[in-house]
């Protein structure tokens, strides 16, 4: 695909994801004796019409490939778009390793896709995401107008630094196959954000990036240590982790609601940035994974070696490149597993990062990297990571402990002698 064709739309870019997610086995992760729950979500698509004659629902839903050979679909004018939610009171299941106790600002709100925990009756991780999707915000995915193209791969809910599992997330995608669908109805505190796919993937208006920090001793610390939290606040600090600045679809409903309703309960103001970050933005980055280009074959004389160039001619590395995510020759994190970086916390001291990055992580991923789709790689990569993680805040620990004993004996010192 030459640039001009890239920059023609997005379509084409979601016609090969679609295609590939079909045709590619997700990696499925058993549950363990000790933790059977499991979530699932769905990650649902449509394309909007353009604004010329708006087409008739065909009688007969299109199979995916006369989908995307429709010319409603590939009119220059047609606007992909994927759903996000935004919940004023968060779920476990949210998709996000830390959302779930997240105090956040009023000017900023998290999003994540529709979906929730499965149920002992659920008839498997697909009933599930259908089931949760129709009684939080009103959409039958099991109407002909829908169809599920397929699973991405399982994801792991872990507690604060992956000590234990809290359950097994799996993410399906489900795409409208018709112009026009039945509205949505979702539950007062949940509110519907379509946002349009070129603004996650385009070349010519990237993403644009930015941060959720999280209190590290929310996360790290007993819930009713009070002093221990306050020690772990001043000598880890907070995380940063990335996260893409939405700009969805204005809502033509928005402004049909009753005065004397807006008159007897003012709504809240709304924020100014929705913000997608943690597992939800980790999936996002797996669909954009599947729209990347192959790897060109290696050329003579290369004796096979991967080319670190290579991977930054796919014309989505610019989008997919994470912040403050480096580079290391013949190794990018954010190209290899996207889903795998985006949770991958910095620490607002410098010191801990350092001690994170000279831990050879990165060399343990790279050589346990597969992709045998019965291997949970992404897992075991999160783990070697966080068990870094843990080392280094011991280590940062202590350091700082010594620093400080040392400071008070030099005063005693001073003083006394």
């Amino acid at each position: 695909m030459s640039k001009g064709e890239y920059g023609a739309g997005t379509v084409p870019l979601l016609a090969r994801a679609l295609h590939r997610i079909r045709a590619t086995p997700p990696r499925v992760i058993a549950s363990p004796p000790t933790q059977p729950r499991r979530a699932a979500v769905a990650l649902i698509i449509r394309v909007v019409p353009s604004l010329a004659p708006s087409p008739h629902n065909p009688a007969k839903p299109p199979s995916l490939a006369d989908f995307f050979q429709a010319d409603w679909v590939n009119h220059p004018h047609a606007r992909p778009e994927i759903l996000y939610l935004h919940r004023e009171i968060p779920v476990p299941s949210d998709g996000s390793l830390w959302q779930s106790k997240l105090r956040q600002s009023p000017a900023e709100a998290h999003v994540a896709f529709p979906g929730g925990r499965q149920e002992p009756d659920d008839e498997g991780g697909l009933y599930t995401a259908m089931r949760q999707t129709w009684e939080e915000i009103g959409i039958d995915l099991a109407e002909p107008c829908y169809t599920c193209v397929g699973q991405l791969d399982d994801r792991e809910i872990t507690t604060s630094l992956g000590k234990r599992l809290l359950m097994i997330l799996s993410p399906f995608v489900f795409l409208q196959l018709t112009p026009h669908a039945p509205s949505a109805d979702p539950i007062p505190s949940t509110s519907l954000h379509w946002t349009p796919l070129a603004s996650l993937v385009s070349s010519q208006k990237p993403p644009k990036w930015s941060t959720v920090t999280v209190d590290a001793a929310s996360r790290l610390t007993p819930k009713h240590s009070a002093v221990l939290r306050i020690l772990v606040r001043i000598f880890i600090g907070s995380m940063e982790f990335p996260a893409i600045v939405l700009q969805p679809t204005p809502d033509p409903t928005s402004s049909d609601t009753k005065a004397h309703d807006r008159l007897e309960k003012p709504s809240p103001p709304k924020p100014t940035q929705l913000k997608l970050w943690g597992l939800s933005l980790g999936m996002t980055l797996d669909l954009m994974s599947y729209m990347i280009l192959p790897t060109p074959a290696p050329e003579n004389g290369s004796n096979g070696r991967h080319n670190p160039t290579s991977a930054a001619s796919s014309p989505l590395s610019p989008m997919m490149q994470l912040p403050y995510q480096p580079i290391a020759e013949d190794f990018r994190m954010e190209y290899i597993a996207p889903s795998l970086a985006s949770v991958f916390p910095r620490f607002s001291y410098p010191d801990v990062n350092f001690w994170i990055c000279h831990s050879g992580w990165e060399t343990s991923v790279r050589q346990g990297g597969t992709n045998d789709r019965r291997i949970n790689w992404s897992g075991s990569a999160l783990s070697t990571f966080y068990a870094s993680i843990r080392k280094a805040l011991v280590v940062v620990i202590v350091a700082r402990a010594l620093g400080v004993l040392f400071g008070i004996s030099f005063a005693l010192w001073w003083i006394f002698c």
